[in-house]
């Protein structure tokens, strides 16, 4: 019994030390809809399944406002988001800046145009997201557009990125999306690229700043971290 008392105490011991070096223990990460489309977070989240594959991963997807809480009381560990107002216990990096496109139907009349200027799109009905569904996306393509004193035309607001894709390849209007949806690859959408040197979306990584970190976040944020990327 000693014995055996003494190996379930080794035992312990070890597994505490594999959790302290982040090598088992869980992740939990929120993440916007869009995350999955950027090369930069599918290609961390490889690395570190490839690394550490005894760590458990829980993704949640769930937009950017509604990832504020969840890390604020702990129970997400970080969050991929859309750049937004943060509170103040909530730190944040930089993972990425992407470039905001137009989203045309293949026979529209901007279509075949190499690049446009967000004005071409100041008379066009509009397929945009709902103001009350949450993402950081909703202001921070109203504010591409009223910087330009465009004020659009909405046709019809929806939830979801991928839906707004849907309606614009059934040419109930246009929009405009980060770059990085374009993985996607609907045939009947044409994705334009915008003149305008500001028409772009930023990707943060969030996490609390009132805990101390985990080697499990540790491990992670050096993968997304912009010396990893280079």
């Amino acid at each position: 019994d000693a014995r055996a008392i003494l190996q379930q105490v080794e035992q312990a011991a070890s597994r505490a030390a594999r959790l302290e070096r982040g090598e088992e223990g869980e992740l939990r990460i929120g993440f916007t809809s869009s995350a999955p489309f950027t090369g930069l977070v599918s290609d961390a989240l490889y690395q570190f399944r490839q690394r550490w594959p005894q760590v458990h991963i829980q993704m949640q997807e769930i937009n950017t406002r509604q990832q504020l809480a969840p890390l604020h009381e702990g129970r997400l560990d970080l969050g991929v988001m859309r750049n937004t107002a943060l509170p103040p216990d909530l730190r944040h990096q930089l993972l990425l800046r992407e470039p905001l496109r137009a989203v045309v139907h293949w026979a529209h009349p901007l279509a075949d145009a190499e690049t446009i200027s967000v004005s071409a799109l100041a008379n066009e009905p509009f397929v945009f997201f709902d103001p009350q569904g949450g993402t950081a996306l909703h202001g921070e393509i109203l504010s591409l557009l009223r910087r330009y004193q465009i004020t659009p035309y909405i046709m019809q607001e929806v939830g979801e990125a991928m839906t707004i894709l849907g309606l614009v390849a059934t040419g109930l209007g246009v929009s405009i999306l980060p770059a990085s949806f374009a993985r996607a690859r609907l045939a009947d959408v044409v994705w334009l690229p915008l003149k305008e040197e500001d028409a772009l979306s930023e990707v943060w990584l969030v996490w609390s700043g009132e805990r101390e970190p985990s080697m499990q976040m540790r491990n992670m944020m050096r993968l997304l971290s912009p010396e990893a990327q280079k």
